[in-house]
């Protein structure tokens, strides 16, 4: 009786599980684990964070920077077929030397705008053939520069400016006097062409010497067989005239290069005036 009691206590525990079974299976409960946390994606998304934006605005864009315009900038080249991709400025700074300001006996002469010149007529050293002896002024007034001539058929070449036609003077001659911020004074013969110059006459006293004074920081004084001929070789303020016809007879120089010959040569030297 004891043993029957037994075993149905047993077939029943046995029915009891087999129905906790079949409702568990029913149910389709997964007990698979979420692995999606550990996709580095997933994580990204979820922990990237959110601002807030009305969905009325419209994504800001961004702007462009303003692009400013290249500093604009104007050389002038050799027009050489070398030159003509990478360029050289045509100014030689040699020249920026020699025509800068000068501070001379209590005048203070400004720099020549040497770039607005023509090149020829700029200070330079040149070859030169000739017959004359170095030391020897050669003007030569259809090129309008002025050569003083050195040893081995070489010359120091200075652009001048020249009489007009029927005033200026040719011949040889002798530097006889040297003057440094000479006075001026017009002969009569040219006061009598102008009149407003009675005033610098030589009974006046002549001109001031000065920046304004025609005859520039220096004269050079020619003359002939001991007597002046009233022409000189001189310093002038109108810088433009160089190069030129536009002086009544005499050899105007860049003051800057009258004082360069000045330095140079002493009284006694010949000139010749073709």
């Amino acid at each position: 009786m004891q043993n029957k009691a037994l075993s149905l206590s047993r077939t029943s525990g046995l029915a009891a599980v087999l129905v906790a079974t079949t409702a568990l299976t029913g149910c389709q409960v997964p007990f698979v684990t979420d692995t999606t946390r550990m996709d580095p994606a997933v994580f990204a998304r979820e922990t990237t964070p959110v601002f807030y934006q009305p969905a009325y605005n419209e994504p800001v864009q961004p702007q462009p920077l303003p692009q400013k315009e290249a500093i604009p900038q104007k050389r002038q080249l050799y027009q050489t077929q070398f030159h003509q991709t990478y360029g050289m400025p045509v100014s030689n700074p040699v020249h920026r030397v020699m025509y800068e300001v000068i501070r001379d006996d209590g005048h203070t002469l400004p720099a020549i705008p040497y770039s607005r010149i023509d090149n020829r007529f700029l200070r330079q050293d040149v070859s030169y053939q000739t017959n004359e002896a170095p030391g020897t002024l050669v003007v030569d007034t259809r090129a309008n520069f002025l050569y003083l001539v050195q040893p081995g058929g070489k010359a120091i070449r200075y652009g001048v400016g020249l009489g007009k036609a029927g005033f200026a003077w040719s011949g040889r001659g002798v530097i006889q006097r040297k003057a440094k911020w000479p006075r001026w004074t017009p002969s009569g013969e040219m006061v009598s062409r102008q009149p407003e110059l009675r005033q610098f006459a030589a009974a006046s006293g002549g001109a001031d010497p000065g920046l304004n004074n025609p005859l520039g920081a220096r004269a050079l004084y020619i003359y002939k067989d001991g007597k002046d001929t009233l022409y000189r070789v001189h310093g002038t303020p109108d810088w433009q005239s160089v190069g030129r016809a536009t002086s009544s007879g005499c050899v105007r120089m860049l003051n800057q290069d009258v004082i360069d010959l000045f330095d140079r040569v002493p009284n006694g030297t010949p000139i010749l005036v073709l």
